[in-house]
């Protein structure tokens, strides 16, 4: 029930973050990761809202949690480097402690897979070497 707990809990900050990337709108967003510089970001920006919105949902279902958590981890790593690192360690000041403890969450489930409580193991219970690498 542990990993039930954190795919609900990590999924659920995600669905908000894309949520809202969504609906402060996309050319915000666009625009928003212009300013921090990162690369191509009329393609990164509607590409990062969708991965934390739907990739949100799908750890929430434990349904192709390792390759969602592996994205949500580059996702983390890269918000880490572009924003938070040069800001110091504590969130209150906009350092880089809120998405190391996110980019653990789903680091965490990368690792391990959804759990037995998951749609990865009732859709791939059968074939061990696929729910090896997707579950």
């Amino acid at each position: 029930m542990g990993l039930v707990l954190l795919r609900v809990v990590t999924g659920l900050i995600f669905i908000m973050h894309g949520w809202q990337k969504f609906n402060e709108g996309i050319p915000n967003t666009v625009e928003g990761f212009r300013s921090m510089g990162v690369f191509a970001p009329e393609l990164i920006g509607p590409f990062i809202a969708g991965l934390e919105l739907f990739g949100g949902i799908a750890l929430i279902l434990g349904l192709l949690s390792r390759p969602i958590s592996v994205l949500l981890v580059a996702n983390m790593i890269g918000a880490a480097f572009l924003v938070h690192v040069p800001q110091g360690f504590f969130a209150a000041t906009g350092g880089y402690e809120y998405v190391l403890a996110l980019g653990a969450m789903a680091g965490t489930l990368a690792l391990t897979g959804a759990g037995k409580f998951s749609l990865d193991a009732a859709v791939f219970s059968r074939n061990k070497r696929l729910r090896a690498v997707l579950a």
